[in-house]
């Protein structure tokens, strides 16, 4: 799953100190000792490729963050690794994320199951760094345990994601978990002549990026919002310079899937695939892809793809509270899997700035869809 050549493009010296949390002590080092953080990856079922530490240091390539995981070791014999990245601008002040927005799920990756006293000693020791602000996005399968753990100084924000249960392989997720609708979509779009292609190169980025465009015009008009600034959302979260850095530090781990119709691309994903897979980005030309289940061939393509790789889990994404999107992951049997993501702030940078984007949705009238 992990490329251990990764890139060290953020080199910091390592800390390590002592706490000692509801009776149990933990020793802290920072950054995670890479090997270790390797080894956990190996031994954690519910690990995720954006919890790797070639993610992590591609990531801070790409937008200057520099390496701030965090290694748990507990008395208890527990040992954790929290991705974990910090912006440059401000020094040991400067803001933190598990991770930063759009770039995937953060969390720990864990050597035994996760009780809620070790993800408490994690709260507590952001709690004491000296940022203004961490966040944490976590696996949402934990979600429970996180919420457990959650001391009253940590605010969060409510979330909901899909993930489908990959076990027992791929014939068996057909047969049981997909409905009736669902494999009658995937037969109409192969009887339709629609093609799917999977590249691991980022020779198909472009694509992506492409109908990403058309699709971002599409959302602008629905939800009353000026163009240019949906444009604009856009390219700072998934520019593609940040497409085709991904495609080149990630490698095989990356597949760009891309449905066809006539020879002109009607549907794509972006999916990391480790130990687990995780459907990173998906768009579609919805006048030509809809009603052709260009989307539900390409995910049933990209389902079985992670279920030969040998992934227990297949997380579909955020669904936030979306009745459309929700019907259309449970089609193929994913659950919902309600959860929070964690903000430790030292000043409340995370209300002002959701304060600051609501006044600018009410002015421009704004609609969610």
């Amino acid at each position: 799953m992990v490329n251990p050549t990764a890139l060290r493009v953020s080199e910091r010296p390592t800390r390590t100190r002592q706490l000692c949390v509801a009776g149990l002590a933990v020793q802290v080092t920072s950054p995670a000792p890479r090997a270790l953080w390797l080894e956990l990856l190996q031994r954690d079922p519910e690990a995720l490729p954006s919890q790797t530490p070639l993610w992590l240091d591609g990531l801070c390539a790409h937008k200057g963050y520099r390496d701030a995981s965090r290694c748990y070791r507990f008395s208890d014999g527990q040992q954790l690794v929290l991705p974990l990245v910090q912006r440059q601008s401000l020094g040991a002040w400067s803001p933190q994320a598990s991770l930063p927005y759009a770039w995937g799920m953060g969390g720990v990756v864990a050597a035994q199951a996760l009780a809620a006293p070790h993800l408490r000693a994690v709260f507590e020791d952001l709690r004491t760094s000296p940022a203004l602000s961490t966040s944490v996005l976590p696996n949402p399968r934990q979600g429970p345990l996180w919420a457990a753990a959650k001391p009253a100084y940590v605010r969060s924000l409510p979330r909901r994601a899909h993930v489908l249960d990959l076990e027992g392989g791929f014939e068996r997720v057909w047969r049981e978990r997909f409905s009736k609708t669902t494999r009658r979509m995937v037969r109409k779009a192969e009887r339709l002549g629609v093609t799917v292609t999977c590249d691991t190169t980022g020779r198909l980025a472009p694509v992506v990026y492409r109908l990403r465009r058309a699709a971002v015009a599409r959302w602008a008009a629905r939800q009353h919002e000026p163009r240019w600034l949906a444009h604009l959302r856009a390219e700072l979260r998934d520019p593609q310079s940040k497409l085709q850095h991904l495609a080149r530090v990630m490698g095989s781990a990356l597949r760009i899937w891309v449905a066809w119709r006539c020879g002109e691309p009607i549907a794509a994903s972006l999916v990391l695939v480790g130990s687990n897979a995780d459907d990173i980005l998906a768009v579609m030309d919805a006048s030509k892809a809809a009603a052709t289940g260009a989307n539900d061939l390409l995910l049933r393509l990209s389902i079985e793809d992670a279920c030969n790789a040998g992934c227990r889990y297949y997380h579909l994404g955020e669904s936030g509270a979306s009745v459309g999107l929700a019907r259309f992951k449970e089609r193929f049997g994913a659950h919902a899997y309600p959860y929070e993501e964690f903000y430790v702030e030292r000043l409340p940078l995370n209300q002002l700035d959701r304060g600051l984007r609501g006044a600018v949705k009410r002015v421009i009238g704004f609609r969610d869809v």
